[in-house]
């Protein structure tokens, strides 16, 4: 009888066993335009998909108020940085909770290069990113501060989709690119502006 059960008991646990390691796989990694994963705290360019010759990548710029620096399509695109929200992780992946910071040492203004959500803008009914947010601290004080990279057809797009915090409302967008007098500007996707998500790729910055 007892060989009975524990047979049964062997059944059962097998039969709930996740094949394949599958419950426990990492998301993919994100690779730049050589193949190479990308790397926590390494010098990127984010350029367009497929590369342009006429628009350079993602910089800095100030669009209509002088500070903080909103993020922007410009022909000169300035190197950035990727911290995934687990510091302990060298290698960005796709789908995963990071900040992305300019790696500018020097700016016109007082506020961090770390990306975040702008306040929404009421004159074109968008939500632009800016800078000025919090490297790292995790949770809901920090939610406009978190972005992630997904697969996008046959290269890559940005979203803001933040899992930080399990209890906040909020809804996942793409970003994509915001034309106005004011230039190319970095925004989410929907509403009345950007219709498609921006595609990009990684450069390795020299």
């Amino acid at each position: 009888m007892k060989s009975i059960l524990l047979a049964l008991a062997l059944l059962v646990a097998l039969s709930t066993k996740p094949q394949g390691g599958e419950a426990n796989a990492s998301p993919e990694p994100v690779v730049d335009t050589s193949g190479k994963k990308l790397r926590a705290g390494v010098n990127y360019y984010i350029v367009p998909s497929p590369r342009n010759k006429d628009v350079g990548g993602l910089a800095l710029a100030s669009t209509g108020e002088l500070c903080p620096l909103d993020v922007v399509l410009d022909y000169q695109p300035q190197p950035l940085t990727f911290t995934p929200v687990n510091t302990k992780k060298g290698v960005i992946r796709e789908d995963t909770d990071l900040n992305i910071m300019f790696s500018a040492t020097y700016t016109s203004c007082p506020q961090s290069t770390v990306w975040k959500l702008k306040d929404y803008d009421y004159s074109t009914r968008q939500l632009f990113v800016t800078t000025g947010g919090v490297l790292g601290n995790p949770g809901w004080q920090t939610l406009d501060n978190w972005f992630k990279i997904e697969k996008y057809e046959d290269s890559y797009k940005l979203v803001y989709c933040p899992h930080v915090c399990t209890e906040c409302s909020f809804e996942c967008k793409a970003l994509g690119i915001y034309e106005d007098p004011y230039g190319m500007r970095l925004a989410l996707v929907g509403y009345d502006g950007p219709s498609e998500p921006y595609k990009v790729q990684f450069q390795l910055a020299a």
